[in-house]
């Protein structure tokens, strides 16, 4: 599978939307692993820009992350409901919540122009979150010498990205920051960890599978491996290089003590995923009660209650996803990073 991809070391950076930049991207590839981009939450002309600049920076590969998500059906109750909710927390800055929610990011399924740019400007590797594309655009990406990746959170949907044909699966433990890959989220999520969800599907898939969730070090890479996985994924390791897009604030909390209390939470965007500690993770019960509207909608309105709480000076609801192994982030450039965990790597498989 390392041969597949393009790579040296079993060593793949998460495509962490807003967080992953060009220039990281490319200094994990060029330091002999897989970089990447995360371009679910771009339009059209920007992950274009992405990718030209990633490739301006490195001959290697890298791969390009687009979301996959059902398309949302809108529910005008639940968002005023939840509007509504959110009200004591806007007024604390001075400020209404919106009157409506957008669907800010529109899935890859619904979305032909980054189908024709990727197949324009064929990235090594393209990889789908939240579900799977559509069997033209597996066909067409194929045709066009593209390695597919999917993430699955459980076996059912491993086993429905080999169906689909595609080269290999993100094992996504419930350790991991950022979104779950779930597909629906109107069904049980066995919140299977790194270490089970890894060896199920090894036991049970004969696709290559990636393992993510946890691991922030070359003994993590390493225990992967002895499980079965070909190679490991790691985000929250890469949020504090200083080629990452995090901001200071983001980047201050990661090295604190919200660190050691990540929480699992669907208020922020309306789909669960990892975050740091923070005063928006710990508004969920106390005034975000009830269901949230789906995703994207919900984080329409909690990028707005960011941006009015930011104007007066207060991080406090940014969305600062980490995983549990956050505590474990270092600072280091990417490239020396990735040198590091090698080094560790190789002291524990040796």
């Amino acid at each position: 599978m390392l041969d597949k991809l393009g790579i040296s070391l079993p060593i793949l950076q998460a495509p962490m939307a807003g967080v992953s930049t060009p220039e990281l991207a490319a200094a994990v590839s060029n330091a002999g692993g897989l970089g990447a981009l995360g371009i679910g939450a771009s339009d059209v002309e920007g992950a274009s820009r992405m990718i030209a600049e990633t490739r301006q920076r490195t001959l290697r590969p890298f791969n390009v992350n687009v979301f996959t998500h059902a398309t949302p059906q809108a529910d005008l109750e639940c968002e005023r409901a939840w509007l509504q909710s959110m009200r004591p927390l806007f007024a604390e800055f001075g400020a209404e919540p919106p009157t409506k929610l957008r669907t800010i990011y529109k899935s890859f399924n619904e979305t032909s122009d980054l189908l024709v740019l990727l197949l324009k400007m064929r990235p090594a590797v393209v990889s789908f979150h939240f579900g799977l594309p559509l069997p033209e655009a597996v066909a067409a990406l194929h045709e066009a010498g593209i390695t597919l990746l999917a993430t699955a959170t459980n076996l059912e949907e491993a086993r429905l990205i080999a169906g689909a044909g595609l080269d290999g699966i993100v094992a996504q433990g419930i350790e991991a920051g950022g979104h779950r890959g779930v597909f629906d989220c109107t069904v049980h999520d066995p919140q299977l960890g790194t270490l089970a969800l890894t060896r199920l599907l090894v036991t049970e898939i004969e696709l290559p599978i990636i393992a993510a969730g946890g691991i922030m070090d070359g003994a993590g890479i390493a225990a992967a491996i002895n499980l079965g996985a070909t190679a490991a994924q790691l985000g929250t390791a890469f949020i504090d290089c200083p080629e990452s897009g995090a901001d200071a604030a983001y980047r201050e909390a990661l090295r604190g003590p919200a660190a050691y209390g990540t929480r699992l939470t669907s208020v922020i965007s309306g789909r669960p995923a990892r975050a740091l500690d923070s005063r928006f993770t710990r508004a969920e019960g106390r005034y975000l009660t009830g269901r949230p509207p789906a995703y994207p909608a919900a984080y329409d309105a909690g990028k707005a209650l960011h941006r009015v709480a930011k104007e007066k000076g207060d991080h406090g609801f940014g969305a600062y996803w980490a995983g549990q192994g956050a505590p474990l982030a270092r600072s280091l450039p990417a490239a020396e990073l990735v040198s590091a965990l090698t080094q560790e790597l190789h002291c524990a498989m040796h």
